[in-house]
């Protein structure tokens, strides 16, 4: 009996881009944030978390969303055809935006990409960000997943103050 079958979230990681192979425990980080997402907003399943580089996430971003851009995270949500365990759907991740989004914001490469996958699983159980009241409970769900890993506020800019429910 597989994990999933029993109850547990079943995590392929499929690494795509040898820089990502260069990087100290990626998938052991990429498990532990879905595992921490997981245990707040959902039980089981299967999902899958490519790990990719800007050239191949710009064209799914061009072909899915219609933006001809390299971004650092996109999540595919697969639609419920009523299997057991229910595939969640995929989180893909882009090396050179996410590195580069760590350096600029003076953050770990590992905290970074916590907080990504963090995000887009969040996604593919359903919370959006695209209105005001959506955007701060899924950002507030994710400082409160973040911070059961120990990983500062992602969202906390130097000198401004911030609480969490």
């Amino acid at each position: 009996m597989t994990p999933a079958a029993r109850g547990a979230l079943e995590i392929d990681v499929l690494v795509q881009c040898d820089h990502w192979r260069d990087t100290t425990d990626i998938e052991k980080t990429v498990r532990n944030a879905v595992a921490a997402a997981a245990a707040v907003a959902t039980g089981t399943g299967e999902l899958a978390v490519v790990l990719t580089d800007d050239s191949r996430i710009r064209g799914l971003n061009r072909d899915w969303r219609g933006i001809d851009a390299a971004t650092n995270v996109l999540s595919f949500p697969t639609r419920d055809a009523g299997g057991k365990p229910p595939l969640l759907g995929d989180i893909v991740l882009a090396y050179e935006t996410v590195a580069r989004e760590a350096r600029a914001q003076g953050k770990p490469f590992a905290h970074h990409v916590a907080h990504l996958v963090v995000h887009g699983f969040l996604h593919l159980v359903g919370y959006d960000h695209e209105h005001g009241e959506d955007a701060e409970l899924m950002e507030r769900t994710e400082c409160n997943i973040l911070q059961r890993m120990a990983i500062p506020d992602p969202y906390r800019r130097p000198g401004k103050a911030r609480s969490l429910p």
